[in-house]
């Protein structure tokens, strides 16, 4: 596991923060497994620090939805099913087809993307496309999980509403968590896995929402056909 700083100037609240970070890319890099259980006792050893920290960082991560507690015997990864999956995708379907539709209307306050904020923060959104559509051309999931989860966090970010930001990256990190388990069973994910993420930042530049909706929707669809093949695979 990455290492944890429990020195110098490191608050509670810090290393709380270090150790979720820590478990919540376990899980996301398949180490973890859903299922798997362990202890407070347990992670505080592996990471070198007091329990405290520890039992907060797992209290987060279960109301994140990755962690589920067992009644006085510790905590284990939550297991979701195919059809949470595609929940996942229907929820962030409808949020982002209504962000989109807002700015299509020009309802949001500060969506002119000639707006220098915008601007700069676009720009920032499609370097990490190129990194993310970089890792998923080679099939390298765990970096692009990586890339992936800040490119959609900044990209909602760039828009404003923080509320919509944060609840569409928690759906996010749970749908990876589910889908990572079935894509490490693949032996060659290179050309398989999504890498429109610069094309769905051009479109946004130029305010063409009709076309960044049909990518979001093929992303979607795309998403699901993978992971079913993959979870079909693995059942026949």
């Amino acid at each position: 596991m990455p290492g944890i700083s429990g020195h110098g100037a490191v608050t509670r609240s810090t290393l709380r923060q270090q150790i979720a970070d820590a478990l919540r890319d376990e899980v996301l890099a398949g180490r973890l497994q859903p299922g798997q259980g362990f202890t407070v006792k347990e992670i505080a050893e592996q990471y070198g620090v007091s329990a405290t920290p520890v039992r907060e960082a797992l209290v987060d991560l279960s109301a994140q939805g990755l962690l589920d507690a067992d009644q006085h015997r510790g905590f284990h990864v939550h297991e979701y099913s195919a059809d949470d999956f595609r929940g996942m995708i229907e929820a962030r379907s409808l949020v982002i087809d209504g962000m989109f539709h807002a700015l299509n209307k020009g309802h949001l306050a500060d969506l002119r993307p000639d707006e220098p904020r915008i601007a700069a923060a676009l720009a920032g959104v499609r370097r990490r496309g190129e990194e993310a559509q970089r890792a998923a051309l080679a099939g390298e999931v765990t970096v692009l999980i990586g890339y992936d989860l800040r490119f959609w966090r900044e990209l909602a970010s760039a828009y404003g509403n923080p509320y919509l930001t944060d609840f569409l990256h928690r759906l996010r990190i749970q749908g990876w968590v589910y889908a990572v388990q079935h894509l490490r069973r693949a032996p060659d994910l290179r050309g398989r896995l999504w890498s429109r993420h610069t094309e769905l930042v051009d479109a946004l530049v130029r305010r063409d929402t009709e076309t960044a909706r049909r990518i979001v929707e093929a992303y979607n669809a795309h998403s699901l056909s993978v992971v079913e093949g993959l979870t079909a695979g693995a059942d026949g």
